[in-house]
Order: C-alpha cells, then structure tokens, then sequence
C-alpha cells in the first residue's frame, strides 16, 4: 500500500525525523491562509501516488498567499500521470545548500534490507552515476547499528563531527526503526535537504506491506487501484489499466508481458495488462472478457497457451459472451494446447478464426485497432 506524502511526513515527524513546516488543503482559500500563517514563500505540492510531480507541473512556489491561492486553484482538479490532484501539501519554502538521497527497500535477491544513500539527490536521482550511489544491506538480527549509519555517512562525504553530520546518522537510525517497525517495503527521501546546520526530509515516500496491514491498523488506508481494477482483484484477476486501444488478455504473467510488449513491437498501444491466470474456467473467462470490454478497446488479442487452462473453456466462454452481449470490435485469438482442436471448432462456430503463433495474432490486432 502507498502512502501520500502528507502521510508519509507524518509518520516521519511521529518517530522524530525532521519534516518542514506543512499543512493539508483541498480549495485553494486554505491555501492562502496556509501561506499566510506559515509566512511565505511556500511551496505547494499536488498529493498523487506517483513521481515525476515537478516535471509534470504538480508542484508550484508562491511568494505570497496571493499567489498561493491562485497556484492552487491551478493545481486542484489537475490530472498528472492519469491521477487527479484532490489534496495539496502547502509547507516552507526550505533553502538548499545540498540535495542527499536515502531510503531504505527490500532486497528480494539477497532477502534482506539494503539501505541507499547518495551525496547526489533531487530530480533524475535513477540517472546518478553508480560511483555516487551507496548500498548496503543490513542483517535483520543485527539491525542499523550506530557504525554503519558513520560509515554511511563518511562515505557520502559528509564530515561525522559536523553538526549536519551527526544529524544525518541519527536520521539514518531512526529511517531504520520506521522501516522496521511499520512493516515497510520502501520508504525514500528525495531530497533529504541539507539546510544550513539543518538536515530535512524535503519529500517522502512509503509503501507499507499489504500482508503486514494486519498490525498497522492505525494507519489510514489508501486504495490506489480504479473501480475496474478493484472489481477484477474482487474476482481474482490480475488487472491493470493503461492508456491504449488493444485490449489484452493471457492465461500467466509471463505471457501477458510478452503479449504487451508484442503489442508495443508491431505499433500497438494496449489498453489493459489482464493474467487471467492458469486452471480459469468458462465463467471466469466471461467476467475477464467483460472487463476488457468495459476499456472500450479497438480490437482485442487473446493469447492463450493452454496447459492447466482448457483451450475449450475459454472458447465457449469467447462465444458466450458473443452470443448473449455481442461484441462490438474484432476479436483476435492465439489458441494453443489443451483442447484446441475442440476449442477452435467452437470459434469457428461463432465466426472467429484462432491463430498458431503469438506474432500473427498480435499483428492482425494491431491492424484492425488502426
């Protein structure tokens, strides 16, 4: 589960790590009065569960609450990366002397946590030469001892007797202490502001263990996933949209990666990411087909390699949903394995021809979308 910013600082300044003066608004006459009790300049900050807001225009600086109100009024009702601006984070303008980065993640080959720090933070942080990053993975009986947060901080040039020093190794053991006892898969800074003798986390970024959820029941939950995509996890689908016009469905992940990116090879843009998994029967297939449907999609590709899921049961389910709801844009089927003779005759039936291999099928979809 994601967390907004505005959550993320607040359990940043519950366990002590230092945050700049903020406040929560959704109309933009907050906005002004947030600016004129914090004292301008202020910087305002569209809520979204993604990055990338700067450069997208999510985050506008105002001098005055004059202009605070009238960035947010621009800021509310936005769209960024296909996620509405309901809420703004209004907080201090801070002054930069230096950008860090820090987090701390999962990491799932060595089956530990890694810690990552960097001299080098802010924007395009992803584009930061590997000699500037630092990792390093942490035993989960030993924890963040002192000496590791000094060594991390040495190594990020950073003088140990400093004042900022010093605070910077103290946030890296408190990061630590959150991560773990929040059941945290990620928590970032980006930037963790040096600001005179202060170090502050400028931005945050959490995303707490959905099976852990259990033992944080304080914590607000936050639903990231559209009303189709709920209704698909509801019926055991994995379902994502995008922003394409070819609807997609497979019967694994695997496959359904490389139909998306076969999709991607041959022109195409495709409108959702559906595993409709292995062993789905007939009604299963039907609820998948109406989801895709409910994209409004040019043409649709299904690419099913057939080994616990029966080529049988997806065809009577394709001809169902034709017969009983039709379907208003061209179906392209990939059927191979279990059944596929029978399950092919039962397309022929209802006038829908399958294909042997993947790139034909894929490339006759991108076609007909066009």
């Amino acid at each position: 589960m994601k967390l907004f910013e505005y959550m993320g600082k607040k359990l940043f300044a519950e366990f002590g790590l230092p945050i700049p003066k903020g406040r929560m608004v959704d109309n933009p006459e907050d906005a002004a009065r947030a600016a004129q009790e914090m004292g301008a300049p202020v910087v305002i900050k569209s809520q979204i569960l993604s990055g990338k807001r700067g450069k997208a225009g999510g985050i506008k600086f105002a001098d005055n609450p004059e202009e605070a109100q009238a960035a947010a009024q621009e800021l509310l009702g936005m769209t960024i990366q296909g996620l509405p601006v309901n809420y703004l984070l209004v907080e201090e303008k801070l002054k930069i002397d230096k950008e860090l980065y820090l987090s701390l993640a999962i990491d799932g080959v060595a089956q530990r946590p890694v810690l990552i720090a960097s001299s080098h933070g802010g924007i395009d942080i992803e584009e930061v030469a590997e000699e500037y990053i630092i990792k390093r993975t942490i035993d989960i009986d030993l924890g963040m001892q002192t000496f590791m947060a000094k060594d991390i901080v040495s190594r990020m040039g950073i003088a140990l007797n400093s004042p900022q020093g010093k605070e910077l190794v103290r946030i890296i053991l408190i990061l630590y202490k959150l991560f773990s006892q929040r059941d945290a898969e990620l928590v970032e800074i980006n930037p963790l502001v040096i600001s005179g003798d202060r170090v502050i986390a400028a931005d945050s970024k959490m995303t707490i263990d959905d099976e852990a959820l259990y033992r944080q029941l304080d914590l607000q939950r936050v639903e990231e996933r559209t009303a189709t995509e709920k209704a698909a996890h509801d019926l055991g689908l994995s379902f994502v949209e995008l922003d394409g016009d070819i609807g997609i469905m497979a019967n694994g992940a695997g496959i359904t990666m490389g139909t998306l990116d076969t999709v991607a090879y041959f022109g195409g843009k495709s409108a959702n990411f559906l595993d409709a998994g292995g062993g789905t029967g007939e009604e299963g297939t039907a609820k998948a087909l109406e989801l895709i449907l409910s994209r409004n999609p040019k043409s649709i590709v299904i690419n099913i390699f057939g080994g616990i899921t029966r080529c049988d049961d997806v065809a009577r389910a394709l001809a169902s949903v034709k017969r009983k709801r039709g379907i208003p844009v061209p179906v392209v089927i990939r059927l191979v394995g279990t059944n596929q003779e029978a399950g092919r005759a039962i397309l022929n039936e209802v006038g829908i021809e399958a294909y042997d291999y993947m790139q034909d099928a894929i490339k006759k979809a991108v076609e007909l979308a066009r």
